[in-house]
């Protein structure tokens, strides 16, 4: 591709990388989705198959440094890198250990040119490093290890809870994927910049986003931006014809390849089909909704952007019901569950007690971030004494509530 210059024969060879980069994918991640589904639609019809069910261990990380693989490819197409000549950088780049577990989803334009820099241990890479590092491991242990012990207990024994309590546990399961994901996230990128390298966000405070167009610029940025870029971008400009429409049809595909991107399953298909819809519906009333806002100075109302960070929350909950349920009939079950059957809620008292410990401490770390970034500041404080009694508290409370049995993280399996 770098060396073709006639366009014909550039897409040519980006085709051909992009199928090649994608068939280990859809082979080990989509293969026993379909051979499932093919052996469960001929038991329906009484029909037994001779041959075995076969089923194959997930490459870990696979579907990230999949996507950093297209990413590198269309933006050699599109003359954005110059094509790679050392293989090493390129697997390199690839294979990144901090971030080919989980992410962040990077960039070549991003990572490339600083594996061919002249990297440096530097002392206060270290300090950045570390102190991303270490609220990382409270994300990951003490908010998200500790709600898991009481959400996998409900959702594992669906039959024996009523509405409330599913309500109430379902509410909580967006926290616990945001300590999962948003506390790798923070490692990978501490351990980057140890190492003088700088990674992207991947989350930017997502909870007090007031609308689902301003959660997902908040929420798994590095795989927003991806698809951003790759999918939405290209499909609005071909439906472009369409008008705002034509805007509806590109989130709905993009989000529907997100949701697939996850799991080939019917679960997540309906994921980003909300998704899908929820944006869209928000593009159609933008216009509408800015005029009100505007007519009336709601942006500064107190009361209006609670109800609009409580809406965006409740919306995105509704779809990580999809997300954490095993089955679609279990989706369904719960919801049913949720609005006609009523009951006591069942509380594990000691893991919640713990797990609302570490989660009203991220998200007060996250409200003095949004609207008092200046202020109370503790890991960045001029005074040593200061910093050094919050990093010690912090490593306190790890150590303390934390759950320290290596829990695997929730984007493992994706």
């Amino acid at each position: 591709m770098d060396q073709v210059e006639e366009d014909k024969e550039k897409i040519k060879y980006m085709y051909i990388n992009i199928v090649i980069v994608l068939l280990p994918l859809f082979f080990f991640k989509y293969f026993s989705s379909i051979n499932d589904g093919i052996f469960n639609l001929l038991d329906v019809y009484g029909i037994r198959w001779v041959l075995p069910k076969i089923t194959f261990l997930l490459p870990i990380g696979i579907s990230f440094y999949t996507f950093m693989a297209i990413g590198y490819t269309i933006d050699v197409y599109n003359e954005e890198v110059k094509a790679e000549k050392n293989l090493g950088i390129v697997a390199l780049f690839i294979s990144f250990f901090p971030l080919i577990l989980s992410g962040p989803i990077e960039r070549a334009k991003n990572m490339i040119p600083q594996f061919k820099s002249d990297l440096k241990l530097n002392p206060a890479n270290f300090s950045t490093g570390l102190k991303l590092m270490l609220w990382g491991y409270f994300m990951k242990l003490v908010v998200a290890d500790r709600l898991a012990i009481y959400i996998d207990t409900i959702y594992s024994n669906l039959e024996n809870h009523n509405g409330n309590t599913l309500l109430f546990t379902s509410l909580l399961y967006p926290i616990q994927v945001y300590g999962d994901l948003g506390g790798y996230s923070l490692i990978a990128i501490g351990v980057s910049k140890i190492l003088g390298l700088d990674v992207m966000q991947n989350f930017k405070r997502p909870f007090f986003a007031t609308s689902m167009a301003q959660f997902w610029r908040r929420w798994h940025i590095s795989l927003i931006t991806w698809l951003t870029d790759y999918v939405y971008t290209p499909l609005a400009f071909s439906f472009r014809k369409y008008g705002i429409y034509g805007i509806v049809i590109a989130l709905m595909v993009t989000f529907l390849l997100s949701g697939i991107w996850h799991s080939l399953t019917l679960n997540f298909v309906v994921w980003g089909l909300l998704q899908g819809i929820f944006l869209s519906m928000e593009a159609l009333m933008n216009r509408r909704k800015t005029n009100l806002e505007n007519q009336y100075k709601l942006k500064s109302n107190f009361f209006y952007v609670l109800f609009s960070i409580g809406l965006t929350y409740s919306l995105f909950t509704v779809s990580e019901v999809f997300g954490r349920a095993v089955t679609i009939e279990d989706s369904i079950s719960v919801f049913k569950k949720i609005l006609f059957e009523r009951g006591h809620l069942f509380l594990d008292n000691t893991t919640l007690a713990y797990a609302s410990i570490g989660s009203f401490m991220l998200l007060l770390s996250d409200f003095r971030d949004e609207y008092f970034s200046k202020k109370l500041l503790l890991f960045n404080n001029k005074h040593f004494v200061i910093r050094l009694g919050s990093y010690l508290f912090v490593a306190l409370i790890i150590l303390w509530i934390g759950i320290l049995n290596g829990g695997q993280f929730i984007y493992f399996k994706f």
